[in-house]
């Protein structure tokens, strides 16, 4: 008989400890140890995937020069905003962890990918919905695949016979919170479940080379549900984000063993499915017919990207105290930065105004380009003097009032002479290499912020 037992885990990071403490040592957060009960037996099976694929071999101790180097073969999902935040596609025994809010478009996202993909065979296990409810989605999806296999289970050890069966090479768990390993006697959702479960799809996944992704939840805080070693475990990390009130999805990336971590996909949410934005520039600016004050076009990056984005700007005389500072969309101590420079270098009264920025679109931008649109945007509020339609801005603002020259400028022009920008104002020291590149726009390099007052007003 196995031998009961019961420990404390770290809710926070997942430490166990033997008795509770207050403070735990791993991750220094205080009142996060809660108890749990464990089955420690010493006849848990292990699983056996020597013959699952010709992958899996024994143990083998090997040099490094006895590896085979080149491209690792990867498989395209046909979605290309997907294939771009992974790296390249999806890679064969990787295991990638989706994190979003309920109801943001994780399950319609990953069964629309499993019905894409005509040739490769796909599991996909739901622990939340019934075959009936997954049915229902995909009828509105209008996608039928022969390649395409249903579970809804909960039991991990249920999971890996019906895996054995059909030989899956790429398996969706829907959702990681709801898996529950025999092994364990606590509720699924808990730290001990998640961690164990997570294990045992990770060892299947490095043992098979088949691509395992858990859809997982998050706090109220936004953060990933679970312990941190969860995070820790997988390959990669992806965030599906967005505002209900739009019908725009972001899936950013937040770690990624085989790319970059500054890439993201932008989506619509339509009632066919998810919808790829393949020109979100368009998107992100606003149609208007007539000039308005407070409105400024970045050109910013988001990893090898360029974007076009609008910053809007509200200043208004303060009518309380102590005048607001309010920002959507873009740190709220960076536009404290800029508000500064504007007091000291151009000498403009905003200590008893009230601010409020907002990036056009949902988007949150942490590229410090958009810093001169900020700032040529908050001008022409509080002027009351529109900026032409037709310009954009792309530069960094220094605490001495300079504008600094910024990455992949190139790029950012291309992008703006696409969409028709007849100017594009950027720093000085970036002018050597781009002048003589471009002849459909006119630009204008400038290298202080009185510079750029001067020139729009």
């Amino acid at each position: 008989m196995s031998k009961t037992k019961t420990a404390f885990f770290c809710s926070n990071c997942g430490q166990e400890s033997a008795k509770w403490v207050g403070k735990c040592s791993a991750c220094g957060e205080w009142n996060t140890f809660i108890e749990e009960v464990i089955v420690r037996g010493t006849d848990k099976p292990a699983q056996d995937w020597k013959e699952y694929s010709s992958l899996s071999s024994g143990l083998k101790t090997i040099t490094l020069k006895d590896i085979s180097s080149g491209n690792e073969k990867r498989w395209l999902t046909g979605d290309g905003e997907l294939d771009r935040v992974l790296g390249g596609g999806i890679v064969p025994g990787s295991m990638v962890l989706v994190a979003g809010e309920p109801g943001i478009g994780k399950s319609t996202l990953f069964l629309q990918l499993c019905l894409q993909l005509q040739n490769i065979t796909t599991l996909y296990i739901s622990g939340e919905e019934s075959a009936h409810q997954i049915k229902m989605r995909a009828d509105r999806l209008q996608i039928m695949n022969d390649c395409f296999f249903l579970l809804t289970e909960c039991n991990t050890q249920l999971i890996f016979k019906e895996i054995k069966k059909i030989k899956p090479q790429i398996v969706i768990v829907d959702s990681v919170q709801t898996l529950q390993t025999p092994f364990i006697e606590s509720a699924p959702g808990s730290i001990s479940q998640i961690r164990e479960s997570a294990a045992e799809f990770q060892r299947f996944a490095k043992e098979t080379g088949t691509a395992v992704f858990l859809i997982g939840h998050i706090t109220k805080d936004g953060n990933i549900a679970g312990p941190k070693i969860l995070e820790h475990m997988v390959d990669t990390v992806l965030q599906f984000e967005g505002d209900r009130n739009y019908t725009y999805r972001i899936l950013r990336t937040l770690k990624n063993r085989f790319g970059s971590t500054s890439e993201l996909g932008i989506y619509e949410m339509t009632g066919e499915g998810m919808r790829q934005v393949s020109n979100p520039s368009e998107i992100l600016i606003t149609q208007k017919d007539e000039e308005l004050s407070g409105v400024a076009i970045a050109a910013t990056m988001e990893g090898i990207r360029p974007l076009l984005i609008e910053v809007q700007a509200l200043v208004t005389q303060s009518v309380y105290g102590t005048p607001q500072r309010t920002s959507s969309g873009f740190d709220l101590r960076r536009l404290q930065l800029l508000l500064a420079v504007l007091e000291k270098r151009g000498g403009f009264h905003f200590g008893v105004k009230d601010v409020f920025i907002n990036i056009a679109g949902g988007i949150k931008v942490e590229d410090p380009s958009i810093d001169l649109a900020v700032l040529s945007a908050l001008l022409s509020s509080y002027e009351d003097v529109a900026i032409p339609m037709r310009t954009c801005f792309a530069g960094e603002v220094g605490l001495s009032g300079e504008i600094r020259a910024v990455n992949r400028i190139e790029q950012r022009i291309s992008e703006a002479e696409k969409l028709g920008f007849e100017k594009i104002i950027l720093s000085k020291y970036n002018s050597k290499i781009t002048i003589k590149s471009k002849q459909h726009i006119e630009i204008i390099p400038l290298g202080k912020v009185e510079e750029l007052y001067r020139f729009l007003f």
